[in-house]
């Protein structure tokens, strides 16, 4: 990808190369990009212009589920009750139990009937995604008050 001069008999490479190799090394540190995106996005014409939205979409949707992952530990810290997340209503408003629809506390179900999967829900009956997190959210001070 990157070929150095030589001088003296040592490779050298200009400031401009440095760059490329330091974008190189970012990318991969990141876990996000692999050899042949990174070859698309430092080459020059229509694959690099085909490159960028795509990995802005990547990168969003990843975002997206790091988001989603982050609201589980943040729900059990935030909650007051003891013995663990099992007895958070907070956590319960994030999950479905294997054949609920939508979890216990989503107003739109009536409790969460038995049935079917819905959407965003795993073949175990794990409801979890966007899906659950959107229909079920609610403050975790909210959701203990009770306590």
């Amino acid at each position: 990808m990157i070929a150095p001069t030589r001088r003296a008999g040592q490779r050298w490479y200009d400031t401009e190369r440095l760059y490329r190799v330091a974008l190189i090394e970012l990318w991969r540190t990141t876990g996000l990009i692999g050899v042949e995106p990174i070859a698309e996005m430092l080459g020059d014409g229509p694959a690099r212009r085909e490159a960028v939205p795509e990995l802005i979409a990547e990168c969003e949707r990843r975002r997206a589920e790091l988001d989603e992952a982050l609201d589980y530990p943040n729900r059990v810290r935030g909650c007051r009750y003891e013995g663990g997340p099992e007895r958070c209503p907070g956590f319960h408003a994030l999950v479905s139990l294997p054949g609920q629809d939508t979890p216990p506390g989503d107003a739109t179900s009536g409790g969460g009937a038995v049935g079917g999967r819905a959407q965003g829900q795993d073949p175990r009956g794990i409801r979890s995604g966007a899906a659950a997190a959107a229909t079920a959210r609610q403050p975790a001070d909210t959701a203990n008050a009770a306590v």
